[in-house]
């Protein structure tokens, strides 16, 4: 440090000269805060704030004289362009408004944070998008709303409004996280994908917010006008649009004290105490704690631009002749080359187009970047179609492995070896593991491939090893992901689809079986076909079976006739108003056809996989207004594995094979919200795997010759991961504690054989305040006098407040007791689909 005079000096920092002055200003008089409190707080929150700001254009608000008093508020600067005094070291990056270009500082270092504390630019504000390293704008990679207090209203109220905001968005499949905001309210943060807009992303945001008003009109309002706003929170969703900024996590504020917007835990919201906090207590917090935060500031993009050189920071004369952008859209390296600069990195980046080649060869590299993996590369048609595998190739036939699909590589990728310097794209080692040649025995792009792998004798295959990759993503999340399979010596691979179709062409009759049913009722009457809980033990010929995934939703028989399809559950409910998406889909695939389909309808998290818990959310709607509310919160997806008749002709005498076969040729492999999930043959290890794998419920195993029967047999048999039971409610007890107001237990039965309710146990677990709240409602109704068991111990029925069993429900649980109770069961959700008669004991 060197001082150029009593109140000025040079200080380093990051590497960075920065002259700072004035540091005994008082910035903010009523607590005496001084500029140099304000530069070591933006100097030790750095490493914290840092991850929330980068890469992010920064709006700043200065009060070069102080923020004043509530009274007498210092004269603040609104600023978004950068002036001529900025040092040329502080990154930046122009964009592009309606009628001109601002140039806008990336806070991406703790030297930009002091420098900013230099000019007494207390306040930063970000928008919800990222640039690139070329300083285009990206997809938004989290979501936000403003809660903001109204008069008569504060942070108590505004708490209430972010629990009920915690329960939609957590259905939705986001985690979202709260901040007080250091003025009045609070902001509630989400991690997102980056698959949205942010015109996609401002949508939901709005949707949420007019669920919100409508649900609690005395507490929420959506509309701007502070005419309406008085004793209400309004949920400012506005924060969404790709034009607007929101205060940076850990800025300072410009109050009349040194108050900081604050990531919060939901355990600190509960608290009476709950206040906003200021800077001494926030530094003090950050030592002891974990950012709540940290996940949204992991996403996707945050990471540092390459050797922190940014594509506004060159002159004119400095850009690349072409941008990877400008190269043609069918050349299949584009992407490839948008992510490297051969400046910068060793890897090959050839400018020509590849040309399509019949060569076979493959490498495996071993990729030390920041988390290690290896990188699979099979020649096809070019290029090196490539994954990425966390665990590496698999060894063991019954272990399957995730691969992610990732960018071609070029040809002359499958020599490369060295390190890739930090900051660029996939930063790390790279050495080669294995190459060689590999026999192909089959290509279906975007679904399946199954090699031979003939590597080196020093590599680290060994002998040659068959490997299947098969494409299991589901959503926008999944759609990269595969799974790799080693494959078993001798083990056979052809399409199942394919043999399924030479097994028809022995049989020429097989379409003449069919019967036509009658007109007047074209599908009525078919009933689902039913499963039988089972082991692994209960399958004696593995090959006589086909392996499909058990979805965790609800069953639906599809029915379209030339332009209208409807939608029942297993119990004959018809549910078509509660999913129009589907029927939209299905009217649009088949507009002069007549068909009936088996299948399951599934809600996708944000990670692809079947949650009941927020297709809990869609049942049971069937006003317009409520379901159009919900499919902006959850979508739907319907799963496809039966065909029982296509244009008036019956097929469920077919064996399950030709139902199948026809069903492939029917039914496109994904179709916008339908989809025909794989089947797999003879391995059911090889499916409980994949299941496992996906997070799926478990496995059905369907005999291959089996017709579709409508009563419950054993040539279906469902193989699950972890118990589960649908129940009748047929009471509760009160809850205790901050549950007290509220159901504490439900108490379960199961009919027997007779009809008679047997008593099963009670579940306390599992609830959401949502599923508290609707459970309450629903039972409400239900009241009776008398007990519905036939066998409820006096200790479970003591305070119990008993209920007419009509109402279906579903727990998981552990394992049934020697008494026939429920060992630790968990609320599960409601299965509407099901009525009391239908519910059977598992197991």
């Amino acid at each position: 440090m060197a001082a150029s005079s009593a109140n000025e000096q040079t200080v380093t920092v990051g590497g960075h000269r920065l002259r700072i002055s004035n540091l005994d200003k008082v910035l903010y008089p009523e607590t005496g805060t001084t500029k140099a409190d304000v530069l070591r707080y933006y100097a030790e929150i750095a490493t914290v704030l840092v991850p929330h700001s980068r890469n992010r254009p920064a709006t700043r608000k200065r009060w070069v004289h102080g923020v004043g008093s509530d009274e007498h508020p210092g004269q603040v600067f609104f600023q978004k362009n950068l002036d001529e005094g900025t040092p040329d070291w502080v990154k930046r990056v122009d964009v592009q408004h309606s009628d001109h270009v601002n140039t806008y500082p990336l806070v991406n270092n703790a030297a930009t944070l002091a420098w900013l504390a230099q000019i007494a630019a207390l306040e930063i504000h970000v928008p919800q998008w990222r640039v690139d390293a070329h300083g285009r704008r990206k997809n938004p990679d989290r979501f936000v709303i403003d809660l903001d207090p109204g008069e008569g209203a504060g942070l108590p109220e505004c708490v209430e409004v972010a629990k009920l905001a915690r329960t939609i968005l957590t259905g939705m499949g986001l985690d979202p996280v709260p901040v007080t905001s250091g003025s009045k309210g609070i902001h509630l943060y989400a991690a997102l994908d980056g698959s949205q807009t942010s015109d996609e992303v401002s949508a939901v945001a709005h949707e949420l917010a007019r669920a919100l008003e409508a649900d609690h009109p005395e507490l929420v309002v959506s509309d701007m006008k502070k005419s309406l706003r008085t004793g209400k929170v309004l949920v400012d969703w506005s924060q969404n649009n790709g034009n607007k900024t929101t205060i940076c996590p850990y800025s300072l504020r410009g109050r009349s004290r040194p108050t900081v917007a604050v990531p919060r835990t939901w355990r600190e919201l509960a608290s009476k105490n709950l206040r906003q906090l200021e800077l001494d207590e926030v530094l003090a917090r950050m030592k002891k704690r974990d950012d709540p935060l940290a996940e949204s500031a992991d996403a996707p993009g945050a990471v540092e631009a390459p050797a922190g050189e940014w594509h506004s920071n060159r002159s004119p004369g400095d850009q690349p002749d072409a941008h990877p952008a400008a190269a043609s859209s069918t050349d299949r390296l584009t992407t490839y080359r948008a992510k490297r600069d051969q400046a910068k990195t060793p890897e090959p980046v050839p400018a020509a187009t590849p040309v399509s080649t019949d060569g076979r060869s493959f490498v495996v590299q071993e990729h030390h970047a920041r988390r290690l993996h290896w990188d699979f590369r099979l020649e096809h048609d070019g290029v090196l179609v490539s994954w990425a595998l966390p665990k590496g190739v698999p060894d063991d036939p019954g272990q399957n492995h995730l691969a992610v699909q990732t960018e071609d590589h070029p040809l002359e990728y499958g020599t490369f070896e060295g390190s890739i310097p930090a900051g660029e794209y996939g930063a790390g080692t790279v050495t080669i593991w294995d190459f060689g040649t590999y026999e192909l025995e089959k290509w279906r792009d975007g679904k399946e491939i199954i090699v031979t792998l003939h590597g080196q004798p020093s590599g680290g295959l060994g002998d040659p090893r068959k490997v299947v990759l098969i494409h299991t993503g589901r959503g926008d999340s999944g759609k990269n992901n595969w799974l790799i399979h080693r494959m078993r010596a001798g083990a056979e691979s052809d399409d199942p689809v394919d043999r399924r179709r030479d097994a028809s062409a022995e049989r020429p009759a097989a379409r003449a079986r069919q019967k036509v049913l009658s007109p007047e009722q074209p599908g009525r009457g078919i009933k689902p076909m039913l499963a039988i809980l089972a082991t692994q033990a209960d399958l004696d010929d593995e090959d006589a079976y086909a392996f499909e995934m058990k979805w965790d939703g609800i069953r639906a028989i599809a029915r379209v006739d030339r332009g209208t399809a409807t939608l029942h559950t297993r119990n004959g409910n018809d549910v078509t108003p509660a999913y129009p998406e589907l029927t939209d889909a299905l009217t649009a695939l088949y507009p002069d056809r007549s068909l009936v389909l088996d299948g399951e309808i599934v809600a996708l998290d944000k990670a692809g996989r079947p949650s009941f818990g927020r297709l809990q959310q869609r049942m049971g709607l069937t006003k317009p207004r409520d379901v159009a509310a919900a499919r902006t919160q959850v979508a739907v997806d319907l799963m496809v594995f039966d065909l029982l008749e296509l244009d008036g002709a019956s097929l469920v005498k077919e064996t399950y094979d030709e139902r199948r076969r026809m069903l492939a040729d029917t039914l496109p492999a994904d179709e916008g919200p339908l989809h025909l999930p794989p089947a797999f043959d003879g391995d059911l290890r090889h499916a409980l795997d994949a299941s496992r794998t996906l997070g799926l419920e478990g496995v059905m195993a369907k005999r291959r010759d089996s017709t579709y029967s409508t009563t419950r047999s054993r040539a279906w048999l469902k193989l699950k991961h972890h118990l589960a039971q649908e129940v009748v409610i047929g009471g509760w007890r009160p809850g205790q504690g901050r549950r007290a107001a509220q159901i504490g237990s439900l108490l379960l039965g199961v009919p027997d054989a007779d009809g008679t309710l047997r008593y099963v146990g009670r579940v306390g677990t599992g609830f959401s305040d949502r599923d508290l709240t609707a459970i309450t409602e629903r039972l409400a109704r239900l009241n009776r006098k008398t007990s519905p068991f036939a066998d409820v111990p006096a200790a479970d029925a003591r305070d119990a407040v008993w209920v007419t069993p009509s109402v279906v429900g579903e727990v998981s649980f552990a394992e049934w007791t020697s008494t026939d109770r429920l060992r630790q069961p968990s609320w599960r959700g409601f299965r509407p689909d099901k009525s009391p008669a239908e519910v059977t004991r598992e197991g």
